[in-house]
C-alpha cells in the first residue's frame, strides 16, 4: 500500500520520490460533486477600423479629458460636414494645443493626404513661441501623425502655403482673435489664396445673435454669423452651407467674462486677476460649452471660356 504524504512533506521530497509517493493516491474530493466548467473569457469587441474617423476620435493616444469634449465639439459630424476626404491636403489654422490635430493628423496619414498647421508666429510673443514649440514636440511622432508641415500666421505673415495648393482649410474658434488683432480681413484673404479653385474653407466660431450689437474687437469672444459670411464673401468665397452641429441653445452669449466664463476655461475674474473663489459657477457650468456656428465656404472655380466657334 502506498501512503500519501501530508502536504508539508510532499514539498521537500525529490522529484523521483514525489512520483512514487503520489502513485495510488486518491483525490480527496467529495463523491458525486458536479464539476463546474470554467467559463471562457468574453471576446474583446473589435475597435473601429483603422483609418476611419471613429478610429481617430477614439484613438488610445487621446486623453480621456480630450475625449470628454467630443460631446461639445462633435468632431465626426463636424469634419464630415466640412468635407474632409481621403487624399486631401488639409490646412488647420492656429491649432492651439492640437485638440483637432490629434484626430486629423492620424486620419490624414492613414488616408493618403497631407496635414499642415499654420501656427502662431513665435516672433510675436513669448506665449506664441512656447505654444509653437509645444505643438511641434507633441506632434513630432511621424509614425502616428505623419510628417506635419508648419507655417506661421499673423498680421504680418507671408503666404501660408503656395497659392492654390490646399483642398481644405479648417479653423476652430479663432475669428474673434483675428478681429481683436485687426487681421480678420487678411485672414480670409490668406485662406482664399491658399486654397485650390473648388477648395473649401470651414469655420467654427462662437456665435453672437445677429440681432445683438457686434463689438468690432469681439471682446466677448462672440461673433455674428452674418459678419463671418461677409468676411468670406469679401475675400471671394461663395457661401455653401451652415449647420447647427455645434449649436447650444442654452448659451445666451452675455456672460460676465465673455465666452471664457463657460467651460472649459471657466473664468471667474478678469484676465490677469486672481480667480474669485466666491464666484457662483453653477449656472455657467450647467450651460456647458458655447453656442457655435459651423459654416462652409467654397473658392469658386474659374468660369469656363466659351469656344470661339460657339454660336
Amino acid at each position: 500500500m502506498t501512503l500519501c504524504p501530508p502536504f508539508g512533506l510532499r514539498t521537500v521530497l525529490t522529484s523521483g520520490m514525489l512520483v512514487l509517493a503520489l502513485v495510488g493516491c486518491k483525490d480527496p474530493k467529495p463523491k458525486n460533486v458536479a464539476q463546474v466548467p470554467i467559463p471562457e473569457a468574453a471576446p474583446i469587441p473589435p475597435g473601429p477600423p483603422v483609418g476611419t474617423l471613429e478610429w481617430a476620435v477614439n484613438g488610445e493616444w487621446r486623453s480621456e479629458k480630450d475625449k470628454a469634449r467630443n460631446k461639445w465639439r462633435h468632431p465626426i459630424k463636424t469634419l464630415e460636414f466640412c468635407g474632409l476626404a481621403p487624399g486631401q491636403k488639409v490646412l488647420e489654422i492656429w491649432p492651439g494645443g492640437g485638440w483637432y490635430t490629434q484626430i486629423l493628423a492620424p486620419w490624414i496619414k492613414e488616408n493618403g493626404g497631407q496635414y499642415r498647421a499654420a501656427l502662431l508666429d513665435p516672433a510675436t510673443s513669448d506665449q506664441a513661441r512656447m505654444l509653437s514649440q509645444s505643438f511641434k514636440r507633441a506632434f513630432g511622432d511621424e509614425d502616428r501623425y505623419g510628417p506635419i508641415k508648419t507655417s506661421v500666421f499673423s498680421a504680418t505673415s507671408e503666404k501660408l502655403t503656395p497659392d492654390n495648393s490646399m483642398d481644405l482649410v479648417l479653423t476652430f474658434r479663432n475669428v474673434h482673435s483675428w478681429m481683436a488683432q485687426g487681421m480678420a480681413t487678411k485672414a480670409f484673404a490668406d485662406f482664399y489664396a491658399a486654397l485650390k479653385p473648388g477648395g473649401v474653407l470651414c469655420v467654427v466660431e462662437h456665435r453672437l445673435p445677429d440681432a445683438r450689437e457686434q463689438d468690432p474687437l469681439a471682446s466677448s469672444g462672440y461673433v455674428q454669423r452674418s459678419l463671418v459670411k461677409a468676411l468670406a464673401k469679401d475675400a471671394g468665397f461663395v457661401f455653401e452651407a451652415q449647420s447647427d452641429i455645434n449649436a447650444n441653445p442654452k448659451d445666451t452669449a452675455d456672460h460676465p467674462f465673455g465666452v471664457w466664463t463657460l467651460p472649459p476655461v471657466r473664468r471667474s475674474a478678469p484676465p490677469g486677476e486672481t480667480p474669485d473663489p466666491a464666484f457662483n459657477r453653477q449656472h455657467f457650468d450647467d450651460i456647458g460649452e458655447s453656442d457655435r456656428m459651423t459654416l462652409r465656404f467654397r473658392k469658386p472655380k474659374p468660369a469656363k471660356k466659351e469656344s470661339p466657334d460657339a454660336p
